[in-house]
């Protein structure tokens, strides 16, 4: 469960110490892979908590996205409109969606520990 955050907060650590500098005409290419790339890690972990993760889901779902907003970002470079801009408003809502659904997940299962381990205390005490 544990490892898809630790390989995200490595990913993090690495990209944060290179200095790699960026052309500016490929930046709304990158800010929209970045948001596909969260959007399915944080979908990736929330299958994995509701116990529906499947391998396959997430790789064609990554590319899929990634494809689809590199897409919206060409067309909109070509016909003069920002068109990412719908990529990165539908990345950001579901990753806001996804990360409310996993803090839901883990404080209900936190909870759950919690409530049996206080109980399992008063049987004994």
């Amino acid at each position: 469960m544990w490892l898809p955050l630790l390989g995200l907060l490595i990913g993090i650590g690495i990209g944060s110490a290179l200095a790699f500098p960026i052309p500016g005409a490929y930046v709304k290419y990158l800010s929209v892979a970045v948001l596909a790339a969260l959007d399915s890690a944080f979908g990736g972990l929330k299958a994995i908590l509701e116990e529906k993760f499947d391998g396959t889901v997430l790789l064609t779902g990554f590319f899929t996205n990634a494809l689809l907003a590199a897409l919206l970002a060409y067309l909109g470079d070509r016909l003069g409109v920002d068109l990412y801009l719908a990529a990165v408003f539908v990345f950001g809502v579901r990753l806001f969606q996804n990360l409310a659904i996993i803090r839901r997940e883990v404080l209900t299962a936190w909870l759950q520990k919690r409530h049996l381990s206080s109980t399992g205390g008063e049987k004994n005490g």
